[in-house]
């Protein structure tokens, strides 16, 4: 079924983009590029889902897509064969399960023009970052560098792309948005290796579920001191850990945010950040 049988059949039974999503299993972005052109080469399975949707009143037998699917975190796309030749780029897409998982073996043999992390043997997409996401990580390397430097300190930040191996196995290779370290030890030439002092994420609508479950389990697991997860829609910071606490601390538009490896001394001026990036919102 092309394009236009697609749209025929949306159209004849009335289905909107989130029923088809619902239906088919298929993630509503995903859905939505393909309508309005923007996705022109989607993946088999992809179509055939949404063919049994649209065509279920002929009782087509239920496409084979399950594995794909089912048990896919919120946030994400469709799953993925490694390595296939139809693959469509979507934000944040988990690729299919390799028995006994995926290894550095596999995340080095991915082209460097596609971005992508292993975390616990199963590799996933990273989306390109958005203008105001790349405003943020700007503003916070420059007021983490220089406070660092102001006191001679022997920290250092850095911005992805950067991988942090962050388990010192071969089942793990992340890409923060930004990260400090403190032990020299950890920098190599590589990568990080070993767990940073401080990981910040910056969400976009793709990774919201991958920055606040599955990392935020990640980071915690492997000894990262400290967590901020920055949400410039809500305009809010989430701290983890930092100081020792259950719960996340949180701060809202006009708060500028403490940074706790450095014992509170300093505070990072969220509040003008926040400022800005309201001017660049259309």
């Amino acid at each position: 079924m092309n394009l236009e049988q697609l749209k025929y059949f949306k159209e004849k039974n009335g289905y909107t983009f989130a029923q088809l999503a619902e239906l088919s299993g298929v993630p509503q972005g995903t859905i939505q590029k393909i309508f309005n052109g923007e996705t022109r080469t989607p993946r088999n399975k992809t179509v055939r889902a949404l063919e049994f949707v649209m065509k279920s009143e002929q009782q087509n037998p239920t496409p084979d897509v399950g594995t794909d699917f089912e048990d896919e975190p919120l946030g994400y796309t469709y799953g993925r064969e490694f390595g296939s030749s139809d693959l469509v780029c979507e934000p944040s897409t988990v690729y299919k399960a390799k028995p006994g998982g995926y290894t550095l073996d596999d995340y080095y043999a991915i082209p460097d023009n596609r971005r992508v992390e292993l975390i616990d043997g199963v590799i996933y997409d990273m989306a390109a970052p958005s203008t105001i996401h790349q405003y943020i990580i700007a503003k916070l390397l420059a007021a983490f560098d220089g406070w660092i430097s102001s006191k001679n300190g022997s920290c250092i930040v850095l911005p992805s792309p950067l991988d942090v191996q962050i388990d010192c196995d071969d089942r793990s290779m992340v890409e923060p948005d930004l990260v400090v370290i403190c032990d020299p030890a950890k920098r190599i030439t590589r990568c990080i290796m070993g767990a940073p002092d401080l990981v910040i994420e910056v969400l976009s609508p793709s990774s919201t579920r991958m920055d606040t479950k599955i990392k935020l389990a990640k980071y915690a697991s492997a000894g990262v001191r400290e967590y901020w997860v920055i949400d410039p829609k809500r305009e809010r910071v989430c701290v983890y850990w930092a100081p020792e606490e259950d719960i996340a601390a949180v701060y809202g538009p006009e708060d500028d945010v403490p940074v706790g490896i450095f014992g509170g001394e300093f505070h990072v001026p969220m509040s003008r950040i926040f400022e800005q990036i309201r001017l660049m919102e259309v």
